[in-house]
């Protein structure tokens, strides 16, 4: 009897990418991505126009997205990776109560009222009525998560006697919103083109910090009475 032969199994190239997962293609395919929303709107844009824009074929672009909603999602996260980090460094970087607030607040209306944002915004207001899960993720991976950190910031501050809080969440959410006063609202609706300018952030979120602190601040942030 002939004695029978496994096949051996063939070499795998060290090198080569796993479909959908070199990152270079996939910032390629969202670079394309940002300039077609930009231009044209979630709802006019195709994966067909987006896939030449990019430069890859559609069926390259399936790979790494599996449609075009998941694509929006990803690029609104690069986006927002790009750019948080620098406001959320102001909460762990100034050992002064008040100016970290004024800090991590200025950042977050530069943030909230740039182009991009308020891009964003608008498009997942348009459509989250009919895509519920695209208006869920967007807010939970980015308004909510950012009440989330720092309310963190806040019950550290309350377990240094600095704050007196109950709920530091709603507190992170009421700080965030006077932050917003007066500049996001009408930048949404387009009655501001532009955004606001820096004195104007400057002095709103100022104000909103005196409110915060008048509320929670305790005794031994505002030092001794005279």
């Amino acid at each position: 009897m002939t004695k029978s032969i496994e096949a051996k199994p063939r070499p795998v190239a060290r090198n080569r990418r796993v479909a959908g997962m070199d990152p270079d293609k996939r910032r390629q395919i969202l670079d394309g991505a940002h300039a077609v929303f930009n231009a044209q709107g979630f709802d006019a844009a195709s994966m067909s126009e987006i896939a030449a824009a990019a430069g890859v074929s559609k069926g390259t672009l399936y790979v790494y997205f599996a449609d075009k909603e998941h694509l929006f999602v990803a690029l609104i996260e690069r986006e927002r990776e790009a750019q948080k980090q620098g406001v959320y460094a102001a909460l762990s970087d100034d050992p002064d109560l008040g100016h970290a607030l004024a800090s991590f607040g200025e950042g977050l209306v530069r943030l909230l009222c740039g182009d991009f944002a308020i891009s964003a915004h608008r498009i997942v207001i348009g459509v989250a009525e009919r895509m519920p899960d695209l208006g869920r993720e967007f807010y939970e991976r980015g308004p909510k998560q950012g009440a989330h950190r720092l309310s963190q910031f806040l019950a550290d501050k309350v377990k240094q006697g600095l704050l007196q809080i109950d709920d530091p969440y709603l507190a992170a959410v009421q700080f965030i919103d006077l932050c917003q006063s007066t500049m996001l609202r009408p930048r949404l609706l387009n009655a501001q083109r532009e955004p606001p300018s820096e004195k104007e952030i400057r002095r709103v979120v100022a104000s909103a910090v005196a409110m915060f602190l008048a509320g929670y601040g305790t005794k031994a942030l505002r030092g001794p009475t005279p």
